[in-house]
């Protein structure tokens, strides 16, 4: 079978159940694990390199007002390759190319691949999509382990935070410049982490919010995790920006609990990895739970107003 993956979760997912030589294409965006940099890229973004999170935004919000993708297929290469099946999504348009362009591309074969289109809104979707693509690939029995490993990681956490009656109050911004609260599966992971989320809704999208919303609402830990940023990014992001002294007020500022997330690996894309994200997410919330390591610098602690960051071995686990 050949594959070619444009989303990069679904990439992780084929990953993950084998397919270490089926992928032949993949989007600009996939890049775990390693072994995806040898496979040839099928789809390129719109968005010019280098602007500005502000300008981003305002580029994205244009695109989408005028029904236009953010993306382009290259219809050629993926001619070329040939797949028998290609995963894709109908989620978010910033996330990866449309069904209607994907559709042109796809007009030219006189054998068209099957098209297995993903729209996960909750975790227990995700889980699902692992089902359905071992499904589609006749590798159900991988799928079927893989779920039974992430079901045992999330147990264990279960069994340790039952005793845990305190849940920190979370603000979880997904975005800066504006700012957007994370959404769909996001507050389920703050709730199965321990935490109680401020603003989102599960299984319901990303939304905007001004800053006073985050300041009336003195949440106890401020997760900053822009969608697709390693953690480095957000906290260069957040250091960059310039708040008001009532900002300086709210309890997890205040506190020094503000912390840069790679959302990029954990939190962003709805895959195996999640379960990653809740694990770091756990440690920020309950320090004294016994979790999994995560990647080195993969959380990071962003100095209060006066200065001082939370000590490392509380914020951040350690390497790998």
């Amino acid at each position: 079978m050949r594959i070619v993956s444009l989303l990069p979760s679904a990439t992780e997912i084929l990953f993950a159940l084998g397919f270490d030589h089926e992928i032949v294409g993949v989007s600009h965006e996939c890049d775990f694990p390693l072994q995806v940099r040898t496979k040839r890229i099928v789809i390129q973004s719109r968005i010019p390199h280098g602007i500005s999170p502000a300008e981003i935004d305002s580029l994205v919000r244009e695109y989408v007002l005028r029904g236009e993708s953010l993306y382009a297929v290259d219809a050629d290469s993926l001619q070329e390759l040939s797949p028998d099946l290609i995963v894709t999504q109908d989620l978010c348009h910033v996330c990866a190319a449309s069904p209607d362009d994907l559709a042109t591309a796809l007009a030219r074969f006189e054998k068209r691949p099957e098209v297995l289109s993903l729209n996960p809104l909750t975790l227990g979707d995700v889980w699902r999509d692992i089902l359905w693509i071992g499904e589609a690939t006749c590798r159900g029995h991988e799928a079927e382990a893989l779920l039974k490993k992430i079901g045992t990681q999330l147990g264990k956490l279960e069994g340790q935070l039952r005793g845990i009656s305190a849940r920190p109050r979370v603000a979880f911004l997904e975005w800066l410049q504006p700012f957007y609260v994370g959404g769909h599966w996001v507050p389920e992971m703050i709730a199965l982490a321990g935490g109680e989320d401020v603003f989102g809704t599960p299984g319901t999208p990303s939304f905007r919010i001004g800053l006073n919303d985050v300041v009336n609402a003195a949440p106890d830990i401020l997760i900053i995790a822009p969608c697709g940023y390693g953690a480095e990014q957000a906290y260069d992001e957040y250091r960059t920006l310039k708040f008001p002294e009532e900002w300086n007020a709210i309890p997890a500022v205040r506190q020094g609990r503000v912390y840069a997330l790679e959302a990029n690996s954990y939190t962003s894309r709805p895959g195996p990895r999640l379960v990653t994200g809740i694990e770091a997410l756990t440690k920020l919330f309950h320090p004294a739970v016994e979790v999994r390591q995560v990647a080195e610098r993969a959380v990071l602690p962003i100095t209060n107003a006066a200065g001082i960051a939370r000590p490392a071995d509380s914020a951040r686990a350690a390497a790998v």
